[in-house]
């Protein structure tokens, strides 16, 4: 009984030492490659988003000003009551 408990704690032991020793090294690399899709996702995007927009060739020091729609927000009459501050003095 007590060689069993040596053997299951000596085993125990050795696999959470080798799978702390695993993890110290191959979380860098799976961080690198991780950052790496991440950062390659948004350049896709980013491309993406450039390529749809058509753009002419502007003369260097040319300003162009591009109006947007006007916003079609309206102001709610149900936005709540409006109650004045008191200060209390105790």
């Amino acid at each position: 009984m007590l060689a069993g408990l040596i053997k299951f704690l000596f085993w125990f032991f050795f696999i959470s030492y080798l799978i702390k020793t695993l993890t110290k090294l191959l979380a860098p690399i799976l961080l690198k490659r991780f950052a790496y899709k991440i950062q390659d996702r948004f350049q896709q995007q980013f491309n993406k988003q450039h390529q749809n927009q058509p753009n002419p060739p502007q003369q260097e020091g040319k300003v162009t000003l591009e109006k947007n729609k006007p916003s079609t927000k309206t102001k709610s009459d149900n936005v709540g009551d409006y109650v004045d501050f008191e200060e209390v003095e105790e």
